[in-house]
């Protein structure tokens, strides 16, 4: 029997006139409607990314063509635009906040460029209009390739903050950049989180890592019709039962290169 797929769908900015920076991963508010009403059509149920942990624990049954909407980073455009075009078609969603860039506190601590994001004081109203939150660490640097003390202060002190400001748990986490490595997994876990999303570019299913939830990113080149095809299920692999392949452990080793410097008098390049 071929497994349960489920599309995950990964958005980031929603915006006419975006940041260069993160021009690429931006939606425009209308493609993010023609997005939505694709999956009324389609007939998913869409259910926060809880629902999947839930699911795999045990807890509870997932309906039938199950399908979730994740936003990541915390750009304001999110409660302004993605919020409301949501919640006119009464569908939810699981917002992961990197808890350094958020308005409202006295010192931005983010790798971001200055940009309007979500305030502190917006996160319980969201809640009220059926936004899961996770946390998205703090700063949004690269934790795969960080010390391992350093990501470890990363995904505690995110879920600290969100759930000493909210006052209730925090389930899920999203690795930065979507990268993760088995350490990083083991650490979100033993943290408390029950679940992880990744990126992968792939179609959950069933039986997913839940601690590297595979989900498609929704990028300004993505057409109408690749999103109507992810959310039948198909124009995407389907995520492998292991996660951390050899094509993720080659892009983390290409990046670790990158960031070393190299010495002038020799060529080599630094430990």
């Amino acid at each position: 029997m071929t497994p349960l797929r489920i599309p995950i769908l990964n958005y980031h900015c929603v915006s006419y006139d975006p940041a260069p920076w993160i021009a690429d991963y931006t939606v425009t508010p209308g493609d993010l409607e023609q997005h939505l009403d694709l999956v009324l059509a389609g007939g998913r149920t869409v259910v926060p990314v809880s629902r999947l942990a839930d699911a795999a624990a045990g807890r509870q049954p997932l309906p039938r063509n199950p399908l979730v909407i994740t936003f990541d980073d915390g750009f304001a455009d999110f409660a302004d635009v993605a919020v409301p075009a949501l919640a006119y078609r009464r569908l939810r969603c699981t917002f992961y906040a990197a808890t350094g860039s958020l308005e409202g506190r006295p010192r931005r601590e983010t790798v971001f460029p200055p940009h309007p994001m979500v305030s502190w004081s917006q996160l319980p109203e969201l809640e009220e209009q059926g936004v899961e939150i996770g946390a998205h660490s703090h700063t949004h640097r690269d934790l795969d390739l960080a010390d391992p003390r350093v990501a470890a202060d990363e995904v505690v002190r995110s879920k600290e903050l969100l759930e000493d400001f909210l006052g209730h748990e925090i389930r899920s986490f999203a690795y930065p950049y979507g990268h993760f490595t088995a350490r990083l997994r083991r650490v979100v876990e033993e943290c408390g989180y029950d679940s992880a999303c990744a990126v992968r570019s792939r179609l959950s299913r069933v039986g997913d890592n839940v601690f590297a939830l595979a989900r498609l990113p929704l990028r300004a080149a993505t057409t109408v019709e690749e999103v109507g095809a992810w959310v039948a299920g198909r124009g995407a692999r389907v995520a492998s039962a292991r996660p951390d392949t050899l094509g993720v452990r080659a892009n983390r080793l290409y990046r670790r290169v990158l960031r070393m410097p190299v010495l002038p008098e020799n060529g080599l390049v630094a430990p």
